[in-house]
């Protein structure tokens, strides 16, 4: 029996993604969007439901993909966050839901939260549980990857914002039925005097991506039209959250417990200089992330109860 081929009503014919995708790249470029085509491609991948890397693949859009793909672009021209119209953002191996109320989190931090996870497994390396802490947690990025890659660890999530709370809760969620460690989240303030007093002394490894663009600092668009303000700005300086996590970190930190802040990248002498100056830690090294700029800063809870040596006040780490 001849089965004759079936041709597609009119009006379903597909548009090839590497069409649809050169015409979003331009809009992309023309708007001021930087990686346009990476960015055109991944927009495409998501409305297709295949990776990046499949798209020579895939078999086109008919109409209402394309309809939704265009104004997905769009918005994306109007400097709408790309985490925002997809869904998630990656980060390390994580895939985290993200939308307006909560900071989406950067590349650059997955730096900070691969040394502090190369900490938390130095400090259960005996055998014990290490005991890490994210304040100013968001999403819930570090959090979630220390947990998942540190399996044997306690992991505590602190956030304030009602918004970002709803945001870490949920992926905290994803993450467990999934099947990692639970995380623990706490709503706090991590400026308060009295922070996870229950923890004092214990805790072995303290991360903190806190909000640190000076107040008067130009910002993309994604940044000033979506991101909370009280995610990204830390006052006058940047250094209004940064002063008070590293005091109570020195409070919450076992003797030679570690404590890594993300910071701005004018801050390269300023955190490290903070840290010596408050004489409760040691090691204080600065690093820089893959393009060069100061970014985190890291140091080690005292054991002895002595001043360090301030010449040389601090160290300069790779990244």
């Amino acid at each position: 029996m001849t089965t004759l081929p079936q041709h597609p009503p009119e009006g379903t014919k597909r548009v090839r993604p590497s069409v649809a995708v050169a015409r979003a790249t331009r809009i992309l470029a023309t708007a001021g969007v930087e990686s346009a085509r990476a960015e055109a491609e991944l927009l495409a991948g998501h409305v297709l439901g295949v990776s990046r890397g499949r798209l020579a693949l895939a078999e086109g859009f008919d109409d209402d993909q394309l309809a939704t793909f265009d104004a997905l672009v769009a918005r994306r021209a109007d400097r709408e966050p790309l985490q925002h119209l997809t869904g998630e953002a990656a980060f390390r191996h994580l895939e985290l839901a993200v939308g307006p109320g909560v900071f989406v989190p950067r590349p650059e931090t997955e730096l900070l939260a691969g040394w502090g996870i190369e900490q938390a497994r130095r400090a259960g390396s005996g055998g014990n549980a290490p005991l890490v802490v994210d304040l100013c947690s968001g999403s819930g990025a570090i959090a979630l990857a220390a947990a998942q890659e540190v399996p044997g660890a306690r992991v505590v999530a602190v956030e304030r914002s009602p918004a970002a709370l709803r945001w870490l809760r949920r992926n905290a969620a994803d993450r467990a039925t999934a099947g990692d460690r639970p995380i623990e989240v706490v709503e706090a303030d991590v400026t308060a005097p009295d922070l996870l007093d229950d923890l004092v002394g214990r805790v072995d490894v303290l991360l903190c991506n806190p909000p640190y663009v000076p107040a008067d600092t130009v910002v993309p668009p994604e940044v000033a039209g979506h991101d909370p303000a009280e995610a990204v700005f830390g006052g006058v300086d940047g250094l209004a959250v940064i002063r008070p996590v590293a005091a109570r970190a020195a409070v919450l930190l076992r003797p030679g417990g570690w404590l890594g802040i993300e910071h701005d990248d004018t801050h390269g002498a300023d955190v490290p200089a903070l840290l010596v100056a408050d004489g409760r830690f040691t090691a204080v090294t600065a690093h820089r992330d893959l393009a060069g700029r100061p970014r985190f800063t890291t140091a080690s809870r005292r054991s002895d109860g002595r001043r360090p040596d301030l010449g040389p006040a601090w160290q300069t780490g790779s990244s």
